[in-house]
């Protein structure tokens, strides 16, 4: 069998192509002759890359040219107490990431909304999107593709619908610009986060727009969906699932847990989270939700770079006097318990951990279980760094943790 040596020695000759390794040697042999050919390339040792406990033969569906493995910390805040449509437990959050400080202050969060009896959470909205952009002729054949797209939703949901056994087309709301037609699909994507199920779907579905009508197709995605980018349409009509987690903490519990006041706290918020956000034109008006997001988007095997949609999100702080009232609300969240990274074996046991892992009964369950946990732990990181902040200890925390 070819070794790992000899293949780079061809794809450095140019016999051979990066991606064409596995056609002569198994996933392992031909991800060492990639990892030899970086180290010979750039002097690089790649040891550590190497270190992998995933199998090779495994990520073909996730990743392309595979050299190696990215090693993360994981670290852990809980309990967390949710008390969800889905979610309804203690759970310790997974979080992977390498900026110091974070666990422990959503762990702080964490703490504070539990000891006040735990967060509420529900998903509002479910709906993953793609919007295929159609030419038309000019503004009256592009009113005449929208009043037909109205007109035959059973149709198109027939024709997205036979392309899968779970992906359900919820609704098609169409958009005319000129000589252009967007139509923008959302489907219930059940348990999977779903962009490979919308798309499929609307592949389908497009095919008989451009049958039945003058339209004719030139993207499949126009970017009104709006995937991984920041979008004014995600944060009022949601992708993926719209979540929201809120809690009252008394006063004492602050004040013991934050070594502040509710009415600190609300201040901080009115004046960072909405004011600052608005005067800088933000989509996010939040302190850090990106944070959480990332971290247990990371631990548990989501798409990272929807991360973006994520942090499309709204803080609310109110001093009730004898309480502190707080909400977050994440228009975007796109997460996924089966396919996708949720397959690999430390993202597994992420899930596994929150319990979620898998499909659930009924269908999207667990989906929707995740994203209330999610939101639940983003609130945490919103109260206490709004709480770090309104007592003056951001700086002196970081430093004591030696970031």
């Amino acid at each position: 069998m070819t070794d790992a040596s000899d293949l780079a020695d061809r794809v450095q000759a140019g016999d051979l192509r990066l991606y064409e390794l596995e056609d002569h040697a198994d996933a392992d042999t031909a991800a060492a002759a990639r990892r030899e050919l970086l180290e010979r390339e750039t002097d690089a040792s790649l040891d550590a890359t190497g270190a992998f406990a995933f199998d090779a033969d495994e990520v073909d569906p996730n990743v392309e040219n595979l050299a190696g493995g990215t090693q993360l910390p994981l670290g852990v805040a809980g309990p967390l107490a949710v008390s969800g449509g889905s979610a309804d437990d203690e759970f310790y959050l997974p979080l992977a990431t390498t900026e110091g400080a974070l666990v422990a202050s959503v762990n702080r969060g964490c703490s504070a909304i539990t000891a006040a009896g735990g967060a509420n959470a529900r998903v509002t909205k479910v709906g993953m999107t793609r919007a295929p952009v159609f030419r038309v002729e000019d503004v009256t054949e592009g009113a005449e593709v929208a009043e037909w797209v109205e007109a035959n939703v059973d149709a198109l949901r027939e024709a997205a619908e036979g392309t899968t056994s779970h992906g359900e087309l919820t609704e098609v709301t169409p958009y005319v610009v000129g000589d252009s037609v967007f139509l923008r699909f959302a489907y219930d994507t059940k348990d999977a986060m779903g962009m490979n199920m919308a798309t499929i779907a609307t592949e389908a579905a497009a095919d008989v727009v451009e049958s039945e009508t003058p339209a004719e197709l030139v993207a499949l995605s126009g970017n009104l969906c709006s995937d991984k980018k920041p979008a004014a349409i995600n944060a009022v009509e949601g992708r993926g699932r719209t979540v929201t987690a809120d809690v009252t903490i008394p006063r004492a519990v602050v004040e013991e847990r934050f070594d502040t006041t509710p009415e600190a706290i609300e201040e901080a918020n009115t004046r960072k989270n909405l004011i600052g956000s608005a005067k800088a034109g933000s989509l996010g008006f939040n302190a850090h939700a990106a944070n959480t997001v990332a971290a247990v988007f990371l631990a548990t095997g989501q798409d990272a770079a929807q991360v973006v949609e994520g942090s499309n999100a709204i803080t609310t702080v109110e001093d009730r006097g004898d309480e502190l009232y707080a909400s977050v609300n994440l228009a975007s969240l796109e997460v996924g318990t089966v396919g996708g990274g949720t397959k690999l074996p430390t993202q597994r046991e992420a899930l596994d951990v929150l319990g979620v892992r898998g499909g659930g009964d009924p269908a999207g369950a667990n989906a929707d279980a995740l994203a209330e946990i999610i939101a639940a732990g983003a609130l945490a990181g919103e109260l206490s760094l709004l709480a770090a902040l309104a007592s003056r200890h951001l700086s002196s925390a970081h430093a004591e943790l030696g970031r």
